[in-house]
């Protein structure tokens, strides 16, 4: 029982360095050997890291075992990489572009209203990644057929919650109350 345990957590570490290696090899394909095309390819291939994460887990409560706080872990870390990966990506382009093709690429901070819209923006993806958790938790659930064998799972059904108020609150809120105003007035 705990190795079928500890596989899935071995899994969720794996496919983060599997996403971090694609990313590297990606940029390195399209900076230093100057290929577009192929880098695309690669990049293109981050996703079926978590599919492959997503079949592993539905495999493995296919064979009877009972989900775990590892099984919810897994369905959280492919919400949050669908809702953040793109984002991530071109934020990593832009950064390698920077460094290898001498472009000017500075990271401005926002302030005023901006700052309020962006922690807005990235708030409505932290709502898209639970949006998913909580369906990838609900096929699950559905898959099992066996709320004995789902029962720890049910943290899961708060844990995201808790993240989107917490991430709202230190977030957009936080930066409507402490936004810099301009000192034009």
């Amino acid at each position: 029982m705990f190795y079928d345990f500890s596989i899935i957590y071995i899994l969720i570490l794996a496919c983060e360095v599997a996403f971090w290696v694609l990313l590297f090899c990606g940029f390195a394909v399209r900076y230093l050997l100057d290929n577009k095309k192929f880098s695309l390819y690669i990049l293109a291939s981050v996703p079926v890291v978590d599919l492959f994460l997503l079949i592993f887990v539905m495999l493995d409560l296919n064979e009877g075992q009972s989900a775990t706080f590892a099984h919810g872990l897994a369905a959280a870390y492919i919400g949050f990489t669908v809702a953040f990966g793109k984002l991530l990506i071109t934020w990593a382009d832009k950064v390698c572009e920077s460094k290898f093709k001498g472009t000017d690429y500075t990271e401005t901070a926002l302030i005023g209203w901006a700052a309020v819209i962006d922690d807005l923006k990235l708030w409505g993806r932290c709502i898209l990644a639970v949006a998913i958790i909580y369906t990838l938790l609900i096929l699950i659930t559905a898959f099992v057929n066996d709320p004995q064998k789902t029962q720890a799972l049910e943290i899961w059904f708060k844990i995201p919650f808790f993240t989107v108020f917490m991430w709202f609150i230190f977030g957009p809120l936080w930066s409507l109350v402490f936004f810099k105003r301009s000192s034009n007035r």
